[in-house]
């Protein structure tokens, strides 16, 4: 008996997020000098993906 193609893992698959965590946006809002020291880590702007 063989396995269904679905039920295979996704080795194959290449996953791309569209979602940042809040660690990354912090990280690229420092990079991009958007982010002052004692700001608020709520409530953060959207920030676009890089691909």
């Amino acid at each position: 008996m063989s396995l269904h193609k679905s039920l295979k893992g996704s080795t194959k698959i290449q996953v791309r997020r569209n979602v940042m965590k809040r660690h990354e946006r912090i990280d690229k809002m420092i990079k991009d000098g958007n982010w002052k020291k004692g700001d608020k880590v709520l409530g953060l702007p959207k920030t676009k993906i890089e691909f």
